[in-house]
């Protein structure tokens, strides 16, 4: 899902247990398009910061598939193992301002969905 925050680009997208199990995220190529050019094998580094002010680097590929279309993999083993990410977790990159080049960088917020007095409401993850 794609959006506008405050004049800054974003997507986002819920976990499936496959994203979690495998340390990889999956997003359809539409949703990063504005993001990075697409080039069939070709990678790109995303510099990332949590909401603690940690910083982490994701490496992404671009896969070309007749079945499943276009799509970007974004390998994050380290950054889903400490935070405890679980299936539909919401996770929202926002884009920063920065040059044009390979790397991009984005500020990073996962929500996940509990129940607290019979009502369900998103909380941020630290």
């Amino acid at each position: 899902m794609e959006n506008q925050e405050q004049g800054r680009r974003t997507f986002s997208k819920r976990l499936t247990p496959i994203e979690v199990e495998k340390r990889i995220i999956l997003f359809f190529y539409t949703v990063v398009a504005e993001f990075f050019e697409f080039e069939e094998g070709r990678q790109f580094f995303m510099d990332v910061t949590d909401n603690l002010g940690k910083e982490w680097t994701f490496v992404g590929t671009f896969h070309a598939n007749n079945i499943v279309e276009n799509h970007v993999s974004i390998s994050w083993a380290q950054f889903s193992l400490e935070k405890g990410l679980k299936a539909n977790d919401e996770v929202t990159f926002t884009e920063k301002p920065q040059g044009n080049g390979p790397w991009k960088k984005f500020k990073v917020v996962i929500k996940r969905k509990i129940r607290l007095f019979g009502q369900d409401i998103w909380g941020e993850l630290m």
